[in-house]
């Protein structure tokens, strides 16, 4: 009782709140999303060509919408920026329910990476705004914990309430996501957000956070990292799909196991990882990752038994509750006080590797099969640790920063 009244005095109420509804909202959001393919072959007339464009639209919108609201938030403060987001998310989710043309899903999808790229950053800034820099690092642990809780229960619930309608999943999503907004709205006016943000706001333009992070050298290479990265990490959540299936008798039900593995690897392990990780710098905690991503790799590429790809899995797994943590918080120590938001919203151009990862992992499996593959991903990812050393060496953030108050 004790340990648990602790934990909710080390962190801001605003914070508790946004962990627990991140939970909330990603368990809400993976009710319906995976599913979306599937219920527009269902209900709509679309081709498997039209399908595939319309779920990608919303990755695409998303990729460049991050540095956008990032950049808003910093200018106009949080609260309005994650307010609009969530509301828009219940708008998304009710219009995917109800209506029926081609366009207007292509639109809602779009809309809905737009409101992820929004929210997603900015709720990662506030985050950091409340909370005092000693603490961070397990924060952004907690809060890649609660993802993964809400990704591994909402598709269970998602396939019992399409049992009943295929839309209802999409129009329950977006009454959570509406109730969400409802009251995070409510606990920001009464714990003083708006005093919070007025001591943070800061008049950043888009013209000069986008100059800053163009000229700042370290944080293009980190973001160059995480672009390997994704495309490396792409190809255990896409591309293995294909290899099990095509090399394995039962290999829809191995890639079902592994993820549910992926999972519970995540639940168990998150926390005792974090705390190892605290003691280190984030590029060790991502040097570290990225050689159990490789590992996991080699694994894959050796296996032949559903034991060896459960292994290989649970190794790649640990990989990845120290890689994403850590590079949330390289960006907060590299970002400046007044620029938190721009930065965390240009860090969702690493989505550019998974947008790129399943098209190079399809051509790789295609002309030179799994093994070859995932032996590529292993040296693929070691190599893209370079650029965090690299950007390391560079001049900070800071310096650089300081002509957007000099032209302000």
């Amino acid at each position: 009782m004790n340990r648990f009244r602790d934990f909710l005095h080390a962190y801001h109420p605003i914070v508790h709140t946004l962990i627990l509804g991140t939970v909330m909202a990603r368990a809400a959001a993976s009710m319906s999303l995976p599913f979306l393919a599937i219920y527009l072959s269902r209900n709509t007339s679309m081709s498997e060509v039209m399908i595939g464009v319309v779920v990608g639209m919303g990755a695409l919108a998303g990729t460049f919408g991050g540095f956008i609201g990032g950049a808003l938030s910093d200018r106009f403060g949080r609260r309005l920026i994650m307010l609009v987001a969530l509301f828009g998310w219940a708008f998304v989710f009710t219009g995917f329910a109800l209506v029926k043309l081609p366009v207007w899903f292509m639109l809602l999808n779009m809309m809905n990476g737009l409101c992820r790229s929004f929210y997603e950053p900015v709720s990662q800034a506030l985050m950091a705004d409340l909370t005092e820099p000693a603490k961070r690092f397990k924060v952004y642990s907690l809060r890649y914990l609660a993802i993964n809780v809400g990704v591994a229960v909402g598709p269970l619930l998602g396939a019992f309430f399409a049992s009943m309608d295929g839309a209802l999943p999409f129009l329950i999503t977006g009454i959570v996501y509406f109730v969400y907004a409802v009251i995070l709205l409510a606990l920001l006016n009464a714990f003083g957000i708006k005093q919070i943000e007025g001591e943070k706001k800061a008049p950043v333009t888009l013209a000069s956070a986008w100059r800053v992070i163009r000229n700042d050298t370290t944080f293009r290479l980190y973001m160059l990292g995480g672009i390997i990265g994704a495309i490396g990490y792409s190809q255990v959540m896409v591309t293995l799909s294909q290899y099990l299936e095509h090399s394995f008798a039962d290999g829809v039900k191995m890639f079902a196991m592994l993820m549910s593995v992926n999972a519970i690897v995540v639940i168990v392990m998150q926390i005792p990882l974090a705390r190892w990780a605290e003691r280190y710098t984030p590029i060790i905690a991502i040097s570290v990752g990225n050689l159990l991503f490789a590992l996991g790799d080699v694994g894959f590429a050796l296996s032949h038994s559903i034991v060896m790809f459960v292994i290989s899995m649970a190794v790649f797994t640990l990989g990845e509750i120290l890689n994403y943590p850590a590079a949330s918080m390289l960006v907060d120590k590299l970002a400046p006080e007044h620029m938190r938001g721009t930065y965390f919203g240009a860090q969702t151009l690493t989505n550019l590797g998974h947008f790129m990862g399943p098209w190079i992992g399809g051509l790789l499996l295609a002309s030179y099969g799994g093994s070859s593959l995932y032996a590529i991903m292993a040296v693929v990812t070691v190599a893209g640790t370079m650029f965090y050393h690299v950007g390391k060496q560079k001049p900070s953030s800071l310096e650089i920063s300081s002509e957007v108050s000099n032209r302000q």
